[in-house]
């Protein structure tokens, strides 16, 4: 007893300064991301001439590219190595980001506009109009995708650190701090840059939006600076102690003695060949959960500005707007940290596996969602309503997520991890690019119809926002009963 009191005074804690390094880049990664979302339909539409449709394709190509750089990014992070794959990744996405405020320049002179005050003076329909919104979108896609490419590698990464760090029982609640990063620069960024935005255009600096994203994306080099001086792996780490080390690797004791000894090295770990992953319905559990419920999250993410602006005229630099949202991400945030803490809740309490502890939490988080079903309805009540409901649903997420990522460290090995990681978010990025695309083309269609469209009572665009909430609603369940078939219980690969 009195050995154990020693070891646990002994023990540093660096682990979780790991977790701050990741719950900031995860800050920045989703504030990158919420930048263009936050500005397009009061700031950038009405440049470039743009209609949800054209929305749609930007955010839509963005995630099926996304999906593409997924596929291989956890491969890369694997290659590369930890430290150097999450600079490779952060350095990207960063330098993407600042392009798009380079896309009006361009715009400006692919054209031949003097300014863009002049391309904005242009009659909506016409043909020069929609000339400025094709071109646009393009160069908007192209820095989107370098955006994409770099992103890709973060979840890869941090899912891979957390591995690294922490024992099983505490990955969940590990990811669950880092993950609300994507919670909380959701939070951040409607409170931020909308401000920003019109602070800089107030000023004359173009149309403010450019600014925006240059502050934002120089966040990422800034991050990396710290990430090259604090990281290393847990047995090189000059932070770490013996008794922090014999913590972090306690799942690979045989017994209570064995857990002084370091970890197997990863080169003597099993390796697994890059297309021998698909033979797995592990691997088939963790695509299913992310094809169906990841793009839920980024209909939140990249839509909720405007859908407080198109149902309730809030522009997204309005205080209303801003309220609304910090609320919905607040929300979010504060709901979702305990989701990870629930199936460590199970482990330690009920004596449940660490992935029987993760799918019974999963059922649980899988019921939020459905509170989408009364975004709409209760809307014409009040705008608070639907942030408040978008913010259960969206927390629902979040603790989702967690653990879905956790259950890849439960039963595939540290060399994996990442591998795994990108081949399902992959997945999550088909998903993403299907339901922003179908949600852009639906809006726009069903705003052109009006009154002939409608659904559950709805009629124009409102009728379109309810068939994408139902939608969202059910995603959840249908995931975990897919995953439940697939893996029944706890099944780890072994050789």
């Amino acid at each position: 007893m009195k050995e154990e009191s020693t070891s646990k005074k002994l023990m540093t804690n660096w682990r979780w300064w790991m977790c701050v390094l990741l719950f900031l880049a995860t800050t920045v990664n989703y504030m990158d991301r919420q930048v263009l979302s936050l500005t397009w339909k009061d700031f950038i539409a009405p440049e470039f001439h743009w209609t949800d449709s054209d929305y749609g394709t930007i955010t839509g190509i963005f995630s099926i590219v996304y999906a593409l750089c997924m596929l291989f990014a956890g491969k890369f992070v694997d290659f590369m190595g930890t430290k150097k794959g999450y600079l490779w990744s952060i350095g990207v996405w960063s330098a993407g980001a600042c392009l798009h405020a380079i896309c009006g320049w361009a715009t400006v002179h692919i054209e031949g506009f003097e300014n863009a005050s002049a391309m904005t003076a242009v009659e909506n329909g016409s043909a020069a109009a929609l000339a400025i919104a094709s071109t646009s979108v393009w160069l908007f896609v192209a820095a989107r995708c370098i955006l994409a490419l770099g992103e890709a590698g973060n979840f890869p990464a941090a899912i891979k650190v957390t591995a690294e760090y922490f024992p099983k029982k505490d990955r969940a609640f590990a990811t669950s701090i880092f993950n609300s990063g994507a919670s909380i620069g959701a939070l951040v960024a409607p409170a931020t840059i909308p401000l920003l935005a019109q602070f800089f255009k107030d000023r004359g600096v173009g149309g403010g939006w450019e600014m925006a994203f240059v502050i934002i994306g120089a966040l990422g080099f800034i991050w990396m600076g710290f990430w090259v001086f604090m990281y290393d792996k847990p047995e090189k780490s000059r932070h770490v102690s013996k008794a922090e080390l014999e913590y972090i690797h306690q799942d690979d004791a045989e017994d209570a003695k064995a857990a002084a000894s370091a970890a197997v090295p990863e080169k003597d770990e099993l390796k697994i060949p890059f297309w021998k992953c698909f033979t797995y319905s592990q691997t088939w559990s963790f695509i299913v959960g992310k094809f169906f419920t990841d793009g839920v999250w980024w209909f939140y993410l990249f839509w909720a500005p405007a859908y407080f602006s198109d149902t309730y005229g809030y522009a997204s630099s309005s205080s209303q707007a801003i309220t609304l949202i910090f609320t919905l991400y607040a929300i979010v945030t504060v709901l979702s940290i305990f989701g990870g803490y629930l199936p460590k809740l199970f482990v330690e309490k009920k004596g449940m596996n660490p992935y029987n502890g993760r799918m019974l939490a999963m059922l649980i988080f899988a019921f939020f969602p459905l509170f989408a079903l009364f975004a709409q309805p209760l809307g014409g009540i009040s705008a608070w309503w639907p942030a408040v409901i978008i913010g259960l649903a969206g927390a629902g997420h979040q603790a989702w997520s967690a653990n879905l990522f956790s259950t890849i460290g439960d039963m595939f090995p540290k060399s994996a991890i990442a591998t795994i990681t990108g081949i399902g978010g992959m997945a999550g990025g088909v998903g993403s690019f299907l339901i922003n695309k179908g949600a852009g083309a639906l809006f726009t269609h069903s705003e052109e119809l009006g009154e002939a469209f409608t659904f559950l009572g709805f009629s124009g665009k409102p009728a379109g926002y309810m068939i994408v909430f139902c939608i969202c609603a059910v995603a959840y369940l249908i995931a975990w009963s897919i995953m439940k078939a697939l893996v029944p219980k706890y099944k780890p690969i072994e050789k």
